[in-house]
């Protein structure tokens, strides 16, 4: 790792120089003001540990496990699209450092590589999904992940309207030539396999798009995103499939409760990166009423301005039982493709220890009893 680059702020201010301006907006801005961004790193800032001292921490384990996976250290890479504007080789260089540094890869259905060959890269994968107006291409989504090996259904429920991204707009954010939405690539001239009764066109004919004002993903989400999604759809998509399924996007108690009760096998405290509603609470703020209403009944994670090995264990003192890193995965992408994901990975790892040694804390079950008054 270069001396240069010692924090994910390194790695982000590095990216920024390095990534197309269209690329760097899309991924770095939030929805409307921007003020979710801020108050996302706040609420962990604002949040202090009580650690403990005389403690051997010589000789420390920072692994854990969530619905079967063995993590090395409670942390797992969230789901993002489009990461060929990061990088050339984008989601097979994520999932290949994943790999190498046994971390779990959720993989998003707005990748620009396949699910299925981002499946022949070893290594445990979650698929996140996107529900379509057209069931019955949501329905082949969800069969091809299980076909592929995917080990979990990451169901993304904060999005049944895009959240209005002003950078994107004023970009006319579209992909660039050659590059595409892989997963949808097969629904877009075809129906899939006779299931539907109309034709599938999930991305706009190229002429269809240089016609169009703003954002082009604003425009692909209010002609083919399900905004009626509801937990009667959580109940079909259960009969789909034998995956567990965990929520993405809950940020309220009584919703996180509903969930278990649905047969969910987890949530993920979100708000999208600040992505969707500005106006929402911040996830360190979310998280601690959530763990504690489902209690232990189902996986609890979070993610959101996570940048520094304390703000994992924040989580963890808080209820988590991992948190999720986003944008810090795209800033190591842009900065040295597969290894500038590693090193990023590697950053947190060590940084993690180095905070469970200060805390005291000899395993990851000690740290839930670090939360401050």
């Amino acid at each position: 790792m270069p001396k240069s680059l010692l924090t994910i702020a390194d790695y982000r201010k590095a990216a920024r120089k390095i990534l197309p301006r269209m690329a760097w907006d899309y991924f770095r801005s939030g929805a409307d003001a921007q003020t979710l961004l801020k108050r996302n790193r706040a609420g962990w800032d604002a949040m202090e540990l009580r650690p403990r001292v005389l403690v051997d921490v010589s000789n420390i384990d920072t692994s854990t496990t969530v619905l079967g996976l063995n993590l090395p250290f409670p942390a797992l890479i969230a789901p993002m699209a489009y990461q060929k504007l990061a990088h050339k080789d984008g989601e097979i260089a994520l999932a290949r450092a994943a790999a190498a540094s046994d971390v779990p890869y959720i993989v998003s259905t707005m990748a620009t590589t396949g699910l299925e060959e981002i499946a022949k890269v070893p290594g445990p994968k979650w698929f996140q999904l996107y529900c379509h107006k057209d069931r019955a291409i949501t329905q082949d989504l969800v069969q091809r992940a299980e076909a592929a090996g995917y080990t979990a259904l990451v169901v993304t429920v904060d999005a049944p309207v895009l959240g209005r991204r002003i950078a994107d707009e004023r970009n006319s954010f579209e992909l660039p030539k050659g590059m595409t939405r892989a997963n949808l690539d097969r629904y877009s001239l075809s129906s899939v396999e006779g299931k539907t009764s109309r034709k599938a066109v999930l991305s706009p004919r190229p002429s269809t798009l240089k016609a169009m004002e703003g954002s082009h993903l604003s425009e692909l989400f209010r002609t083919r995103q399900d905004a009626s999604l509801n937990w009667r759809d959580i109940a079909w998509l259960r009969s789909l499939t034998d995956l567990p399924i965990l929520l993405k996007g809950v940020l309220r108690a009584d919703d996180a409760t509903r969930a278990s009760d649905a047969g969910c096998a987890g949530v993920i405290v979100s708000n999208h990166g600040g992505r969707q509603c500005d106006a929402a609470l911040s996830t360190a703020r979310a998280l601690p009423e959530i763990a504690a209403a489902v209690g232990g009944k189902l996986a609890v994670l979070v993610d959101g301005a996570i940048e520094w090995g304390t703000d994992i264990l924040r989580a963890l003192a808080l209820g988590a039982d991992a948190v999720l890193i986003g944008r810090p995965m795209l800033w190591g992408l842009a900065v040295g493709g597969e290894q500038g994901v590693r090193d990023v990975l590697d950053l947190y790892r060590s940084d993690f220890v180095r905070a469970m040694q200060l805390c005291g804390c000899a395993n990851v079950g000690t740290c839930t009893e670090l939360a401050g008054g």
